[in-house]
This record gives C-alpha cells, structure tokens and sequence, in this order.
C-alpha cells in the first residue's frame, strides 16, 4: 500500500488517541501494516504473505525498499478492542466504538439498493435482466466462491480482463466482499502488457471475457515462462453472452450457479484498506499501479454522483470502461441511487441512439471523442431522445462546436477533470443557470474549462511546480495542477519512491498544465 496513506493514517491515529511516538515496538491498535517515520529511515511494517496462503503472521522488515503487500487482518485482541471502542477524549467523554463509527464502503451501497429498490432492475444486457436483490446475492456468491473455493483471503488481488458485461459490473462489488482488491485491465492491451501487469500485481485469480480469451491465455503463458517458480493466477472466464467458450475453465456464471448463497462479507477492518488497483497507461519496465482505499472510493462516489446531477433510480449507459478508474466511480455510483445499468459490450452511435430509446437512458459518460461520434452520425442512425441525457466527459476540453451539437442534440454535457491518482473525477465545471442566456458559443467557451474541485477534494491549485507558489489569476500564467484531500490515491503499488515523490511538499503533483482564469 502507497506510504502516503500509511504514514497519515498512522498521524491521524495518534492525534486521536494521543499516542506518544514508538520505536521499533508493533502497534497494538492497528489492523494494517505502517510505516515508522519516527527516525531518518523508513522500516516497513509489513505482512509477509503468499498469495497461496491463508493465514497472516506478522514479521518486520527493515528495508526502505521492502514491497508493502496488501493485508487488513487484525488479532483477537485488536477485534475486542474494536468492539468494546476507544476513548478519543476522557474530559470530553467522546468515544469511537461500533455505535458510532463504521469504515466508509462503498460495498455499503449495494447493500442498502438491495433493501429500498430490491424488486427494481438492477442490470440489463440484451434481453438478460436482473434486479438489485438478485444483484447483491450474485455479489455475494460469488465472493464466496472466491473464498472458499480458490482461496481468496483479505488483500489478494483478483484481476479481470473484460468489457462493459454483467460479471464486470457485479465484480466492483464482488471481490471487495471477499476482502481482496480489486484490479481491472485494459482490454486493449496486448499479452505482453497483460503478464507484465499480473507479475507486478500478484494477482492471485484472473477473469477474462471469453471474446479477449486469446489475450490472456498468451499472456498467462508469457508469465509462466517469465516467473522463475513464480505462482501463475488462475484463469476463470467470463461468456455473458451465453455463448459455450468450451475454455476447459470455469465459467463465472458457474460461481453465481454453484457457490453458497451464504457468506459472511468481509467488511473493510479499516476504511484505508485497498479496494482496488488500477494501472497507468506507461512502459512494460515500470508499471504503475494506483491503489485505490474504501473511504476515498466511498467519498468520490458521493461527490461524482452530485456533480453528475445523479437522481434516483437513474438509468445509466455503460459507454466509459469500467476499466478505466472504475469506470469513474459508477459501477458504486447507481447502485448508491438505485439506478439500472445498461451493459454494452461495443458501442457504436447507432447502438447509443437505439439503447437510450430503448431503456429510457437519462446518463451515460464518455470522452470527448465519444461525443464526437454521436455529434456526427448519420441521420439515419439517430433517433429523438425520449428526455434530457446527461452526459459525463473528462479526459480533454471538448471542442465548442461538438459541445453545441450535442446540445441541440438533446444532450445536456457536464465536463469534468481528474486523473487516475484522483479516483477519476475531481473537478467540475459547475453550471450558473445565468449562463444559459449567453451565446452559444461563450456557453461553449464556459463548458469546455475544467472548474473547481469537487466536494470530496480539498484543494485544487496551479502551482510553480519549483516554488510551489500558486500562480496568478490571469488565464496566461502556466503552472502545474496539483491536489490534495481525501480522495488522492494512497499509492503506487510496491514503489514507495514514485509515491513519495509525487505527494511532495503536501500536494499530489499531477504533471498537466493549466492556467487560472480571472473568473
């Protein structure tokens, strides 16, 4: 796990608890390994454990170069103190005990869907529907498939490969009710990338949709020529389409099918825990792996749904990859407001027109190119909306003359920016209603900038990357973006260098250039 969060959640828990700093001895009350900043080097407390493994024994490791694996099991004596609480101030008389505190999930999400909307859709793909009740115990079938059956335990990483299907949706759910992390490739990489990445993650299972089986059948095979006696992940597929993909593995729905309907979640011990892994785009000799924790999953699912103008039982169309920062925190997003997802596998402009007439679709997400492509379809692939679809974009400023087709169109654009050490989005262009009588074109102007940040983020800033002086208010002056607040990542996975290097001075340094305007 990244240093950053674990050096402040060790600060956080001493300032609470009024902890005096220790040398060298284990803490008693923490339920993950630390790092000890109390002298000029850093000594990792980690769990030394195998994927294969099931049980976890503490061992320390004195070398700042030590890979920090991902662990969350905690002590009887830990877990009684935990229920019988903490006394933050005897003065003040305040404790912190399972009254009153519980870790932020977003695992909590689908369990409240499944209680309020439980008889309401959940999933459609195709002519396949199921809904939130059904969701939440396919979730947990198959986490304790994962469990039981291939011994998954608490910070195992579990990979996928796979588009926007079913399996990949309830899978964000899934392997954190196992305890483990979990970590999503880009179906565009090829083998060579793939079994780079599973080294590095030590993923102890890997998913792959049936259509990309090629590709991680050559990857796995790169992997085990590549691991030196290395553990190779297993492979499990994904066929949602029905098809019989005659693998020789087992299948997921197989897991839905065959594993135990009861299972007791595995519930975050801390809400710093990993949830998931997600990569950078960069080169095959140093990937970087950005973990993700549940409370910063669980506040920028919040603050992306109210920026987003999220209502209830929305109906979402799935044309961001859920691989790509977790599909911007909405697979936990709709289930947080009892929506529906519209599964798709492709998509074309024809096949975006049809699905929103079809389902009634009020938002959906994509880059700018993806608006570029509904913008400029043929006549006779667009159909009239049935209402106003919002329309989430990030990645680049859309061009003005895409954002008033779309307009016209009978789209309604909310442009936002953010990164993948920023769990997707983190800023928002919020929209004045006095804007809407401006022109077309300077409500073009004004939508394409990227905004604040959002309610989650503490600070945003353009910063002298060499002084760290903000710059002027000008719209001339370039700076660096930089962030800071709860929903930064906690880390590069196994490079605590990278991570510390790109949390200096306080602020995450992003490397994008920006100017602040005046306004």
């Amino acid at each position: 796990m990244g240093a950053a969060y674990l050096a402040l959640r060790r600060l956080a828990r001493r300032s609470s608890i009024g902890l005096p700093p220790h040398h060298g001895q284990p803490p008693q009350y923490y339920s993950t390994p630390h790092l000890d900043y109390t002298t000029n080097h850093a000594f990792p407390r980690a769990i030394n454990l195998s994927p294969w493994r099931h049980r976890r024994e503490f061992t320390f490791a004195r070398s700042g170069a030590a890979s920090l694996l991902f662990s969350s099991l905690v002590g009887r004596e830990a877990e009684a103190r935990k229920e019988e609480g903490e006394v933050l101030d005897m003065d003040a008389g305040t404790v912190r005990c399972a009254a009153n505190y519980a870790p932020l999930t977003p695992l909590s999400f689908i369990e409240r869907a499944a209680a309020v909307y439980g008889n309401r859709a959940a999933v459609a793909f195709g002519e396949r529907r199921y809904t939130w009740r059904e969701a939440r115990g396919r979730c947990v079938r198959v986490a304790a498939a994962l469990a039981t059956r291939f011994g998954v335990a608490r910070g195992d990483v579990v990979a996928v490969m796979s588009p926007n299907v079913p399996a990949m949706y309830d899978l964000h759910f899934a392997v954190p009710m196992a305890g483990a992390v979990l970590c999503t490739f880009n179906t565009r990489h090829d083998a060579a990338m793939i079994s780079v990445l599973l080294g590095h993650s030590g993923a102890k299972v890997f998913f792959v949709e049936s259509h990309l089986l090629d590709v991680g059948r050559a990857a796995l095979r790169r992997l085990a020529d590549s691991s030196s006696g290395g553990s190779v992940p297993i492979l499990l597929t994904i066929s949602d389409d029905g098809a019989d993909s005659d693998s020789g593995c087992v299948d997921y729905e197989d897991l839905v099918r065959d594993a135990p309907s009861k299972f007791d979640i595995r519930w975050p011990v801390d809400e710093l825990d990993p949830i998931t892994l997600n990569y950078t785009s960069g080169t095959t000799s140093r990937p970087k792996g950005v973990v993700y924790n549940h409370r910063g999953a669980y506040l920028n699912t919040i603050a992306t749904v109210l920026a987003y103008d999220i209502t209830s039982m929305l109906t979402y169309l799935w044309t961001v990859p859920m691989f790509h920062c977790n599909g911007w925190n909405l697979p936990w997003g709709v289930a947080m407001q009892g929506g529906t997802n519209i599964c798709l596998r492709h998509f074309t402009a024809k096949v975006i027109f049809d699905s929103i007439a079809r389902y009634g679709v009020t938002h959906m997400g994509g880059a700018p190119s993806v608006l570029n492509m509904i913008a400029n379809a043929p006549a006779a692939d667009r159909k009239v909306l049935p209402g106003p679809v919002r329309v989430m974009t990030g990645g680049a400023p859309p061009p003005p003359r895409v954002l008033l087709a779309m307009e016209e169109l009978g789209f309604m654009i909310h442009h936002i920016y953010g990164l993948t050490e920023t769990y997707g989005p983190a800023t928002v262009c919020t929209w004045m209603p006095e804007w809407d009588t401006l022109p077309a074109e300077e409500r073009a102007r004004l939508k394409a900038r990227q905004g604040y940040h959002h309610i989650a983020m503490q600070d945003v800033a353009v910063k002298n990357s060499a002084t760290m002086e903000s710059v002027p208010y000008d719209g001339q002056t370039v700076g660096e973006v930089m962030f800071r607040g709860n929903t930064v990542m906690s880390g590069y996975y196994k490079d605590l260098g990278a991570t510390k290097e790109s949390m200096a001075g306080g602020w995450l340094h992003t490397g994008d250039l920006a100017v602040r305007h005046p306004d």
